[in-house]
């Protein structure tokens, strides 16, 4: 029986300086995916997709790395970011692992507001067999809460400040 597991995350954030530029600043697809996520852990493979290393995670006894293949569509206004395939590197004892990431942001009367959703299905491992299933998924929850969260963050000091800075170059 696989374990699930998943966390969302809303974002409201009042952009105070040229909240009117936002619109054209999300139409910058690299620069906006750079902003949100550790450009240094980010590979851009061809327009709109990107190979994205998370952080190594620990869980229990066991530590993980996630490498998740995004999508990206922008829309007047709006960017999109879709999981469409991840590999759990460092962790060869799980047969099935399943990612979902949906989120968007977008420019708003007031600034800028947006959604995430990240979903894990995943096969227990073998070392984690004697912890039962629901302390998995609430650990599971957790660490997915944490991830969203830290995007969250990067969206309040990183995306802003990208943003002031193509305001002042543009």
């Amino acid at each position: 029986m696989p374990l699930a597991f998943s966390a969302s995350q809303q974002l409201q954030l009042v952009v105070e300086h040229q909240p009117e530029r936002l619109q054209g600043y999300l139409a910058q697809e690299d620069r906006v995916v750079n902003a949100l996520l550790d450009p240094s852990q980010l590979e851009r493979l061809a327009p709109g997709h990107y190979r994205y290393a998370v952080t190594h995670l620990q869980v229990f006894q066991l530590q993980i790395q996630p490498v998740v293949q995004l999508r990206t569509r922008t829309a007047p206004g709006r960017i999109e970011l879709e999981a469409i395939d991840c590999q759990l590197e460092g962790l060869g004892l799980v047969d099935d692992f399943q990612l979902t990431l949906r989120s968007w942001l977008q420019a708003g009367g007031q600034g800028l507001e947006g959604e995430a959703q990240l979903e894990v299905q995943v096969s227990q491992p073998p070392l984690l067999r004697l912890i039962p299933a629901g302390v998995l998924e609430a650990t599971g929850r957790s660490l997915l809460a944490g991830i969203l969260l830290g995007i969250k963050g990067r969206v309040g000091q990183q995306l802003l400040a990208d943003f002031s800075l193509w305001c002042q170059q543009g």
